[in-house]
């Protein structure tokens, strides 16, 4: 009596449970496979919130325990798994999780199935009656097909996040179209057809009118002040004569060569336009100086 008193006192030890054969590790250390979790290994809680909402739901997390331990599905120990998915359940209210109704669902479901394999059944309908893990069957091997559908989906390459479209920042550019130049040519034949209608007009010089090219560059650049394109022969007064055309000839000429003058011409034997580069230049007065003004040859009236 009291040999078997002292038995029961003491506390006996079950053995750890044996590794099944086709059990797939839980880690690699040091080249050895791990395949139970140490008793004496602290895990933190933040690493069972990784673990644990890694699963989409109740039969993402049946699959996982089925595949961690390479188990078939179509003969599932449901006394294990069961197990198992209870303990995750656990785990899941411990750390105050609000646990969705199918996974509390699932639980009932995995211990209907449970209790009717550990039930007894009468011998005649042993052959008869459906085996109560099909359903469940089932709906793993279909939702493990989605899954894999979906993996193979993500495995393809997406766009901005394993290739990112080529870009490159094309500034906003003006196109400034420039006027074509003139030829002198074609400057020479215009002065020509004005002279030719200068000739129209004769009078009689009572006194000695002096005509400057200064004056007449500054009268030029009055005349084009609004900025805008006038035509090449409204600059010219042929009642002047032929002395007054040339005195403002000369004057375009200098001020095209100080640059105060764009002379253009679109195409050959086409009207011939000037414009003032001089607009917006009111600060200061400007000062013209001009060769033709150093004697006064080009001054002295012409005969009639």
């Amino acid at each position: 009596m009291t040999s078997q008193t002292a038995q029961d006192a003491t506390p006996t030890t079950q053995p750890p449970r044996a590794p099944q054969q086709q059990e797939m590790p839980l880690a690699v250390v040091h080249g050895q496979p791990l395949l139970q979790i140490p008793q004496d290994l602290y895990i933190p809680p933040d690493a069972l919130e990784v673990i644990l909402d890694a699963f989409e739901g109740p039969l993402d997390l049946l699959l996982y325990l089925i595949r961690r331990q390479n188990l078939d599905i179509l003969d599932i120990p449901v006394a294990e798994i069961t197990r198992q998915y209870i303990a995750y359940i656990e785990v899941m209210q411990e750390l105050r999780f609000e646990l969705a109704a199918e996974y509390l669902l699932m639980a009932a479901i995995l211990a209907e199935i449970k209790s009717r394999m550990l039930l007894p059944r009468p011998p005649a309908e042993e052959g008869q009656e459906e085996d109560p893990r099909a359903e469940l069957v089932r709906r793993l091997q279909e939702y493990e097909r989605f899954k894999q559908a979906a993996e193979d989906l993500d495995a393809l390459p997406r766009m901005e996040r394993d290739t990112l479209p080529v870009q490159a920042h094309v500034p906003d550019r003006t196109v400034v179209r420039l006027p074509p130049p003139v030829d002198l040519r074609e400057l020479l034949l215009a002065l020509h057809d004005v002279l030719k209608r200068a000739e129209l007009f004769s009078g009689h010089q009572i006194r000695r009118e002096a005509l400057s090219v200064r004056q007449r560059m500054g009268e030029v650049l009055q005349k084009l002040e609004d900025g805008h394109f006038h035509r090449f022969e409204s600059l010219f007064t042929a009642e002047e004569g032929r002395l007054g055309v040339l005195v403002t000839f000369l004057a375009m000429l200098e001020l095209a060569k100080e640059q105060l003058l764009d002379i253009v011409q679109e195409a050959p034997l086409a009207p011939i336009y000037v414009k003032s580069l001089a607009t917006g230049n009111t600060a200061e007065p400007l000062q013209f100086h001009s060769e033709f003004d150093d004697g006064d040859t080009a001054n002295e009236p012409a005969a009639r």
